[in-house]
């Protein structure tokens, strides 16, 4: 009976935090989760290459997540900047656990994955929804609105497995 009750306390602390991703880099203390979508519901753009890849549409604000099998293996919201990165092909060059924006002072994020270069010379990637004087700038609910100043903002959740899932040199394709 103890082997039963053991065994059941571990199995539904194992369900209990698949849901949430925490991490203990940086000082940011607030851990926000998104709603699996079926990719069913939200298919992958053409014309957005093969292989192991990231791909961000940005009227969508969607990201898909495909393995080098050529399947999804995850998809999510985002918010970001109409029309920036521009159309292409990237590849992650950069990544940091914890960041800051030298534009707009006071604002933190974590699980920074850097793939482009902004319009105004900036680094562009994926990262949780950034804190300015330790309060979010937008809610998890807010994702999928263009909200971002140039990076693609998302859940904790997501923003740390892009940023474990992703290795230096993964490329990652906008489309528009």
């Amino acid at each position: 009976m103890k082997r039963v009750i053991a065994v059941a306390v571990f199995v539904l602390s194992i369900m209990s935090s698949a849901g949430v991703a925490s991490a203990s880099a940086g000082s940011i203390g607030e851990t926000t989760t998104t709603t699996p979508v079926p990719v069913e519901a939200a298919p992958v753009p053409i014309k957005s290459g093969a292989g192991r890849r990231i791909v961000y549409a940005n009227r969508q604000q969607r990201v898909w997540v495909i393995n080098e099998n050529n399947e999804v293996i995850r998809t999510f919201l985002v918010s970001g900047m109409l029309g920036q990165p521009g159309k292409g092909t990237f590849r992650v060059f950069s990544k940091s656990p914890t960041s800051f924006s030298p534009e707009f002072a006071g604002v933190t994020f974590r699980f920074m994955t850097r793939f482009a270069i902004g319009r105004n010379g900036g680094n562009i990637g994926f990262h949780e929804i950034p804190v300015r004087n330790k309060k979010p700038m937008q809610t998890v609910e807010e994702l999928g609105a263009f909200k971002g100043s140039g990076c693609l903002r998302s859940s904790t959740q997501d923003a740390l497995f892009i940023y474990q899932w992703a290795t230096l040199g993964t490329k990652v394709v906008v489309v528009p």
